[in-house]
């Protein structure tokens, strides 16, 4: 879905784990139905402010992800914004929206706020990784990690990091 840059904490940047809601999470497939949008803006930000996607997966309503910023860029809530503003736009105005919202002229698409954890060594790094890519099974969305489309786990079958049946371990992350 994205492209997997499969950092190693080897001195490229600041790895993050993030995850990052809809308002609505249930029942919602806004996500995943609208895709394409959401590659098309993550795709604009980067050419803009750049930054690796080393794991992605999108869920109908949610999405966890790591990325490596840059050298001595740590700017990953203007990256968010931009995000979430840029698909936000693409959409046609459908949803509910609350009067505080209205006011700020914002939609009702995401939760203002998202989870990061700076990822601290190598072992970090490999379970949030794992997280990513177990996510839709976890949730019971498909019966292999495989059949999910909307992740960057075949890209890690495709450089040999992961085998086709994987399963991976849904422990806690460090």
């Amino acid at each position: 879905m994205f492209d997997a840059g499969l950092s190693t904490l080897s001195g490229a940047g600041r790895d993050v784990f993030f995850t990052v809601n809809l308002l609505e999470r249930f029942p919602n497939d806004l996500l995943i139905t609208h895709i394409d949008i959401l590659r098309n803006v993550v795709r604009d930000v980067r050419k803009k402010r750049p930054f690796v996607i080393d794991a992605w997966v999108v869920l109908p309503d949610h999405l966890h992800c790591v990325w490596t910023l840059p050298p001595g860029d740590d700017d990953f809530t203007n990256r968010w914004r931009l995000i979430k503003q840029g698909f936000s736009k693409a959409l046609p105005k459908t949803e509910r929206r609350s009067a505080v919202r209205k006011a700020r002229g914002e939609r009702d698409i995401w939760q203002r706020r998202f989870w990061e954890h700076v990822i601290r060594n190598d072992t970090g790094y490999a379970a949030h990784v794992d997280y990513c890519h177990i996510n839709p099974f976890k949730h019971g969305y498909v019966p292999r990690v495989a059949d999910w489309p909307y992740s960057t786990f075949h890209r890690y079958v495709a450089r040999g990091i992961y085998p086709l049946d994987w399963s991976g371990d849904i422990g806690t992350t460090q």
